[in-house]
């Protein structure tokens, strides 16, 4: 379209356009990388223009201007996001930061709870029926622009061009300003890659092929996306796309053909990266953007199957509170996506959200995992909201789990030079038992190696992992389950009580080298069950023998579960310089005595006094045990 014949009046040198900007307006600019530079940098510049109130998401170019003391008395930043470049001028009181849900701020605007007297703009040229496209920043940009009195676009030929509710007629824009430069940027910071990768291995471990995903802001949930290669056909329903996608768009891990609703399609509602991003998405209809209000209402999100969402945190208590937004009484963020979408993740069917974070902060000298949340700290997600949180120590699953169970499985994540004090701060409020010991200083992370899984007949799939202290409520709940029979063959006493302590002990005993418990669990609707229970322990006869036992539910025995926990057990044992197991069995329990004989050809028995059956079981020298 020639704009310079079908509204020539429209079109304005943007220092004549700016003056059309009465004193005392409220003026809404176009979110982050796709916000007007060259109208914003104008209008600050242009000294007839005063007492003016900007409200913006995420800002960039004012961070020229907030060390200027003629621009803090000239204009007012009101912003619902704080980016990385505002983060000073926020902690300095040079900005007011507007607390809100994204998918709630359209009607803030839609309702006059905010009003606006202009709305600054950057759009693509337009298409030769007059459409401009809002190209990168859709969100909450739609809005601003619908409920402003007057609209100023900055028409830009590197805008892309985006598919989807991103349109804007001429005819809808008071004047136009044709000035071309670079979008705005944003690249990730570095990381500590050793502990993004660890993170990354434990979130890999929670999304399925087929999932759809949603990133939240931050570098590290970006930072994640990589590691995300073994995937299929993932799908993407994001408030953010960010250059972290493009190699699982390149390579088609994300192809959106398993998603629900709108398959097919990622579906996102702002742009924030790199040139390379912004031409990939340029008019490609795979890209599919929405307002705010759409993109991040949790019912709209709740249509996707198999949600995950994926965001950051600053701080998380042992109640499951989060923080995200503030550190102490310093804004540092914003509320942004995360609380709309973890509530959609959680109507989503088979869907579920992450919090993912470091385990520490300002360079390991404090945990991020707190007995109480700092003073002045924000909760931006409730804890009856909160559902898994993970760090570079393992994964806490908290929905539906009581405060003293959040206390272990939260302790056990922590950087392990703070887990006792977390514990001992737990006592002080009266979160778990006097008595409670805290879980293990070591490191964890050489358990990984110790996952396996069995497909059982009829295809279901066992998981085997070692146990760990936030499992004593689940052990607790399988060794009830068992009939009475089960019980006297394994504990040699028909045993009615199962108290805290003894499972305390249990996992306090394990030091995952020459102690040792597996457990075997299996998916039950929306959360996992233990089905088997397999351990080895150091005999008091000699240094290179342990003591092993296993017990399976009743309804899971006869199908290989007993000899696959062996050959785990085994495997360990081998690593941790034992050549043999020996075992004492009740002489009824004729189903253990054939599974170790069954197991160890070469098994030695020896019928004791009291009706049980002794067994030497040495491993085969240079036998691989590796179990599959």
């Amino acid at each position: 379209m020639d704009l310079q014949s079908y509204c020539p009046k429209k079109l304005l040198p943007a220092k004549e356009a700016v003056t059309k900007i009465k004193n005392g307006s409220r003026v809404f600019i176009g979110t982050g990388c796709g916000e007007p530079q060259h109208l914003i940098r104008t209008m600050v510049q242009e000294p007839t223009i005063q007492d003016i109130v900007i409200y913006q998401m995420l800002s960039s170019t004012f961070a020229e201007f907030v060390d200027d003391e003629s621009f803090l008395h000239r204009f007012s930043l009101k912003l619902f996001f704080i980016s990385r470049r505002m983060r000073q001028a926020a902690f300095e009181g040079k900005l007011d930061y507007l607390p809100a849900y994204l998918s709630q701020i359209p009607d803030l605007f839609a309702t006059q709870k905010i009003g606006l007297d202009v709305a600054l703009i950057q759009v693509s040229p337009p298409d030769r029926y007059g459409f401009c496209s809002l190209g990168i920043s859709v969100d909450i940009t739609l809005s601003g622009l619908k409920n402003a009195r007057m609209i100023i676009a900055q028409i830009n030929p590197r805008m892309p061009r985006t598919w989807g509710d991103s349109f804007v007629h001429i005819d809808d824009i008071e004047y136009i300003v044709e000035h071309e430069e670079a979008l705005v940027e944003a690249l990730p910071a570095t990381k500590n890659q050793e502990v993004v990768e660890r993170i990354a291995g434990y979130v890999d471990q929670l999304i399925e092929d087929g999932a759809t995903l949603q990133v939240g802001f931050g570098h590290l949930p970006d930072a994640l996306l990589p590691y995300l290669q073994n995937k299929q056909d993932l799908g993407i329903h994001t408030q953010v796309i960010t250059d972290g996608f493009l190699p699982l768009l390149k390579s088609k891990v994300i192809t959106n053909k398993k998603k629900s609703y709108l398959p097919g399609r990622v579906v996102a509602s702002l742009c924030m990266g790199s040139e390379e991003l912004y031409d990939y998405v340029d008019n490609n209809p795979m890209f599919y953007f929405r307002a705010s209000e759409f993109v991040n209402d949790p019912n709209v999100i709740a249509r996707n199957d198999n949600l995950v969402s994926i965001s950051s945190a600053l701080e998380v208590d042992l109640t499951g509170q989060i923080c995200t937004d503030s550190q102490g009484y310093l804004f540092y963020s914003g509320i942004g996506d995360q609380v709309d979408f973890i509530r959609g993740s959680k109507m989503s069917k088979g869907g579920f959200s992450i919090i993912a974070l470091p385990s520490t902060a300002q360079n390991g000298k404090v945990s991020r995992i707190v007995p109480h949340l700092s003073e002045g700290a924000g909760v931006a997600t409730t804890r009856g909201d909160v559902d898994i949180v993970v760090t570079e120590y393992g994964i806490a699953e908290l929905h539906g789990k009581g405060i003293y169970q959040r206390v272990m499985e939260l302790a056990q994540i922590a950087h392990p030079k703070f887990r006792e004090e977390i514990i001992n701060e737990a006592k002080k409020r009266h979160y778990i038992f006097p008595d409670q010991l805290p879980p293990t200083k070591q490191d964890l992370i050489f358990l990984e190696n110790y996952k396996y899984h069995l497909v059982l007949p009829n295809r279901r799939t066992v998981e085997f992992r070692p146990l760990l202290p936030s499992d004593e409520f689940a052990s607790r709940n399988f060794f009830y389950s068992l009939q009475d029979t089960t019980i006297y063959y394994r504990f040699f006493q028909k045993r009615k009580v199962f108290s805290r302590e003894m499972l305390q002990k249990q996992w306090a005993s394990v030091d995952y080298r020459k102690n040792m418990t597996i457990i075997g669990l299996l998916p039950k609707r929306q959360h996992k069950e233990i089905v088997a229970i397999g351990s080895y322990a150091k005999s008091e006869e000699s240094e290179d023998v342990a003591e092993v036992a296993f017990v399976v539910k009743e309804e899971f025995q006869d199908q290989g579960i007993g000899s696959f926990l062996l050959e785990i057990l085994e495997t360990i044992a081998r690593e941790n310089g034992y050549r043999a197991f020996t075992a004492t069995v009740i002489s009824e329990n004729v189903k253990m005595i054939r599974v170790f004989q069954k197991q160890y050809p070469q098994a030695k028995t020896r019928r004791g006094l009291g009706g049980e059956v002794d067994i030497y079981m040495p491993f085969a020298s240079g036998r691989d045990q590796e179990a599959g």
